[in-house]
């Protein structure tokens, strides 16, 4: 099957994803193989390419935003039948049985794999998962309008949660690129007022054409003490601005897998009872919880779509901000 293969680390600018034929994968015990129809194109697969996560398996096949058709199924696998369509994120399994997944937090758990990290992803004509860890895609959804729900969805809603954000409230995003423009819908819904911090003028203009009340550069100050703020950028200089636009009391939720060092800030801006909290992965909760209210609002994704062959151009546009919401790679029709 044709992939999009990475042998070795490396900037982007060198363009190090090799379009090649690898062998196609067959699914084990309890796995379905899913023939992929897209793949987004998300900002992790930005960190594993160029290195800026621990290294995981290599070479890989990176993507996890899948949607695609169960060609066939493993062994004892029965929760879907060929031909059902169905999404692949990241969370790609976790062994059930740490602290963490007995407790209902398996996106913290000890011994995790992640779907274009750990096991090959959705740059592929093909790709096995666990089918436990699987959605069904509802059907308001065309492939490519599903595609960024799988991760840029399914975060922006988490962090939307572990904001405490309220009914009324003001929210900051800092930054305004796939997760945000999904994230901004699921907010409006919940009736949150929403203020964008973001250092390009086209993204600045799509955030106020999806409801944005304001939108600003990077560091500027929005007009309003916020409530609670996320950052999506991937930029730990942004922390310090963020701290300083909440309110007491406030929270700021670090979106990302991976940020660039927090530089030292006065303790000033902690105190009055200001929160910082990370989001690590999603559970399968999350994932079905958001697609579920995806399907009710709808939620509409701006996608710029790319061939599977120029998953290089792709991720070099995302890195430049060029893309505006969200890339998606096309691999087939569906």
């Amino acid at each position: 099957m044709k992939a999009c293969l990475l042998r070795g680390n490396a900037p982007i600018e060198t363009n190090p994803l090799a379009f090649t034929d690898v062998e196609a994968p067959r699914p084990a015990k309890g796995e379905v193989l899913v023939k992929v129809n897209c793949c987004g194109v998300c900002r992790t697969d930005l960190h594993v390419v160029e290195g800026e996560l621990p290294r995981g398996k290599m070479p890989v096949i990176p993507g996890h935003q899948v949607v695609g058709v169960v060609e066939r199924t493993g062994e004892g696998a029965r929760r879907f039948q060929p031909g059902a369509r169905v999404g692949i994120a990241w969370l790609h399994q976790t062994d059930g049985t740490c602290r963490y997944c007995l407790e209902g937090e398996e996106n913290l758990c000890d011994n995790p794999s992640f779907t274009g990290y750990t096991a090959d992803g959705g740059y592929a004509e093909q790709i096995v998962a666990p089918e436990d860890f699987v959605y069904p895609i509802p059907e308001a959804f065309a492939d490519e309008q599903a595609a960024p729900l799988l991760c840029a969805g399914i975060i922006g809603f988490r962090s939307l949660r572990l904001s405490g954000i309220e009914r009324g409230g003001r929210l900051g995003f800092y930054g305004f690129g796939a997760a945000a423009h999904v994230a901004i819908q699921v907010a409006q819904h919940w009736g949150v007022t929403v203020y964008a911090s973001t250092r390009d003028e086209r993204h600045q203009r799509l955030a106020r054409e999806l409801g944005a009340v304001w939108a600003g550069g990077t560091f500027d100050a929005p007009p309003e003490k916020l409530d609670a703020a996320i950052i999506f950028a991937p930029a730990g200089e942004i922390v310090p601005a963020a701290l300083g636009a909440l309110r007491k009391g406030g929270t700021l939720v670090c979106g990302g897998i991976h940020m660039s060092p927090i530089p030292q800030f006065s303790y000033d801006l902690l105190w009055e009872e200001r929160v910082i909290r990370s989001v690590a992965n999603n559970t399968r909760q999350d994932g079905e919880d958001f697609l579920k209210v995806a399907a009710e609002i709808p939620i509409k994704t701006h996608v710029e779509v790319f061939p599977l062959a120029e998953a290089n151009r792709a991720l070099n546009s995302l890195k430049n901000d060029a893309i505006e919401g969200a890339a998606v790679l096309r691999v087939r029709n569906g």
